[in-house]
């Protein structure tokens, strides 16, 4: 997946704002922060959806105290600006995304861009490759939610790279993979390419999930933070890579990639119950603290990337960084590493390694029970109101008041009147003798 792990951060908050394309507009901003002793740490604009407008995303280092004083003045300056404060002190007031079109605020806000690559990457010394990488990045900067995702002409070396991964690693899904993975696998290929000489593209894959369950993929150039990725699950979003890693290690690779997304993530998102699983704890990340997100990202990392089920008496995997490895899906369901039930409680206080293969797997019975267990959990999170997607709006409804709870009666009402009169037309047709095919 495109995350990592949350890191503490101290005072940082993210400003985003629009304003006309005009001389001086960004200085007067500038002006106000400065006067207000406020450091910038990053700086990045970028073409607004509204021809006469620029959008600009700041990283600034101050008290929110400082934020709030000078906000009526940012809110004269521009055309919008979003605060988004993550320390986590005030729950009610952490921003975080209402509509998917939101996601476009914070796509970019990546911790690794395009040819940026750490000195003991693969491909850090490979220029070829590193232009590679920025024309991918360049690719999900200018992604806007709506577009179809551009399709990719990969090359030969690349095509090769995912040959050797595909058949290495299809190899051994009737051994190791659950059922869900299995079923799915073959539908992929026929509609979405799935080969060992073709790299699916993201939007044939998109269309294909969003007939299956409605989840989607947005491309994106590297890392989000846990709580940005977990935000875009709320929506049935999932942030993809479109790159590939290094030839020269095809099975190593030290970021997600598109071998990762599309082998191991890709197949269960078009399974009914995986995609509500994984829906579910992006909808428990939304407004989230700080420490409630890192233990959501916790028992994201120990289900849908490291994931083990039971099934017919063996355990099979469902998480996509065993079903992408070759070498830790054997391993996972071994008797090596520790085999544990599947408790949220206990899964979010577990630490675990990022580079080396998992010491603890945790077992769950069924996708259903793991998704109440998740859904018993999100009850104990520190947030002051609930939460659910409209996914006829494309948007985040939050009841924190009467009135919305007595809409939300309504229609669950309106849903259990329809519910209750096709289970009568049932029993009348099979009083009069019919019987379903």
């Amino acid at each position: 997946p495109a995350f990592v792990p949350p890191q503490e951060e101290t005072n940082h908050i993210r400003l985003i704002f629009s304003v006309s394309e005009k001389v001086g507009a960004l200085r007067d901003i500038l002006d106000q922060l400065k006067e207000e002793d406020i450091s910038i740490s990053h700086i990045e604009s970028r073409p607004s959806k509204r021809p006469e407008d620029i959008d600009f995303f700041l990283d600034v280092h101050c008290s929110p105290d400082k934020i709030k004083k000078i906000e009526p003045t940012l809110e004269k300056l521009t055309k919008f600006v979003h605060v988004l404060d993550e320390s986590g002190s005030d729950v009610s007031q952490i921003w975080f995304p209402r509509k998917m079109v939101d996601l476009d605020l914070f796509a970019n806000r990546v911790l690794t861009y395009g040819s940026e690559l750490s000195s003991d990457h693969p491909g850090f010394q490979d220029p070829v490759y590193r232009q590679r990488r920025q024309y991918f990045a360049d690719i999900a900067h200018y992604y806007r939610t709506g577009q179809e995702i551009p399709r990719v002409e990969y090359t030969e070396q690349e095509t090769a790279t995912w040959t050797e991964i595909f058949n290495k690693v299809s190899s051994l899904y009737p051994q190791y993979a659950c059922r869900e993975h299995q079923r799915i696998l073959p539908l992929l290929r026929d509609n979405c390419g799935f080969k060992p000489d073709h790299i699916p593209q993201l939007e044939d894959v998109n269309t294909f999930l969003k007939d299956c369950t409605g989840f989607r993929l947005r491309p994106v150039a590297g890392l989000l933070s846990s709580r940005d990725f977990l935000n875009g699950l709320a929506f049935r979003v999932f942030h993809s890579t479109q790159y590939i890693r290094h030839h020269s290690r095809p099975f190593y690779t030290p970021e997600p990639d598109v071998c990762h997304e599309l082998l191991g993530h890709v197949p269960l998102f078009a399974d009914p119950d995986f995609a509500s699983f994984s829906q579910e704890i992006g909808l428990a990340s939304l407004g989230a603290s700080e420490e409630d997100i890192e233990h959501l990202a916790t028992l994201y990392w120990f289900t849908v990337e490291f994931g083990i089920c039971r099934q017919d008496g063996q355990l099979r995997a469902y998480g996509a960084g065993l079903l992408s490895s070759a070498g830790e899906l054997e391993y996972s369901v071994s008797d090596k590493p520790e085999h544990k039930p599947f408790e949220p409680s206990k899964i979010v206080t577990t630490k675990y390694p990022i580079t080396e293969y998992q010491p603890i797997y945790f077992i769950a019975e069924s996708f259903q029970a793991a998704q109440q267990s998740l859904a018993e959990f999100a009850k104990s999170l520190a947030r002051p109101f609930g939460v659910r997607y409209n996914p006829y709006t494309q948007s985040i409804e939050v009841f924190d008041n009467h009135r919305q709870l007595n809409r939300l009666a309504k229609s669950i009402k309106r849903d259990m009147d329809i519910m209750s009169d096709a289970m009568e037309r049932l029993v009348a047709m099979e009083e009069s003798g019919w019987r379903p095919s």
